[in-house]
């Protein structure tokens, strides 16, 4: 039996471990995925090898810890320096990419975005930044400080602080911070969230399974939002693909991955 796990810290909140199995029990793939608590990223090399895994989802704050564990990176993961599928394949860490695409899937029902706003400055901002652009999507960053935005210049997107943002008009904004998984907090401060509030069409949060404080904001001004659990999906329909080598069918794995969002 294949054994794969998720990294992350916190990661005892993670619906991977239900996605996985239910995909893996239903249609006969021998195979158990589990959590793994996560403190020190340069520490995810070898607690993958140590546990005997042949795959593994990274989710916050190891995204980029698991970029540099990797021995080989491929694909999108490639252009945005961002991991959050490993693969062993022979002894090798092979690292991948599936966030972005999954969230291009959890946004199709939005129409005309051309402009995005990105809240935080993390691995899964990374690799939006990189696939909006790719789409030749207007894109603007906030973050708490300038330290990590220095990437999304390189992009030719829009950077801001909380002190030197300029509000503008939005189709789409989205938070990639952790504000609000196992607090009550904002991404922001509360004032420039409901001016960007009234500045946009649509919110969706990259955080899942609970109402966050952003998305509530979002409900009482009547705004139209979504939580992470479109994207949780797409990008767990894809790295399956990986870990089970193409050998079951996506739409068997999207169909049974799907199922288990409502257990």
């Amino acid at each position: 039996m294949k054994l794969f796990s998720i990294f992350g810290n916190p990661v005892s909140h993670s619906r991977s471990p239900l996605m996985h199995n239910s995909v893996f029990k239903n249609l006969n793939y021998s195979a158990c995925y589990t959590r793994t608590h996560l403190l020190d990223g340069t520490k995810l090399k070898e607690t993958f090898f140590a546990l005997g895994l042949s795959g593994a989802n990274v989710t916050v704050p190891h995204k980029e810890a698991a970029f540099k564990a990797c021995d080989e990176v491929r694909g999108f993961a490639k252009t945005v320096g961002v991991v959050n599928t490993l693969i062993n394949e022979n002894g090798k860490l092979i690292g991948y990419n599936t966030d972005a695409d999954g969230f291009m899937y959890a946004i199709e029902e939005f129409e005309n975005i051309k402009k995005i706003l990105i809240l935080g400055a993390g691995g899964t901002a990374k690799a939006l930044a990189t696939r909006f652009k790719q789409e030749r999507i207007e894109v603007s960053v906030l973050n708490r400080s300038e330290g990590r935005l220095s990437f999304f210049n390189d992009l030719a997107c829009q950077t801001y602080t909380w002190d030197t943002f300029e509000l503008s008009s939005y189709d789409l904004v989205v938070n990639t911070t952790s504000a609000g998984l196992a607090d009550e907090e904002l991404p922001a401060p509360k004032k420039l969230i409901l001016s960007i509030l009234k500045n946009t069409n649509y919110i969706a949060d990259a955080i899942y399974g609970k109402l966050t404080p952003f998305l509530q904001l979002a409900s009482q001004n009547n705004i139209t939002y979504k939580d992470g659990a479109d994207m949780l999906l797409g990008q767990g329909v894809l790295a399956n693909e990986l870990f089970v080598n193409a050998t079951l069918k996506k739409e068997d794995i999207k169909r049974e991955m799907a199922m288990s969002f409502l257990l």
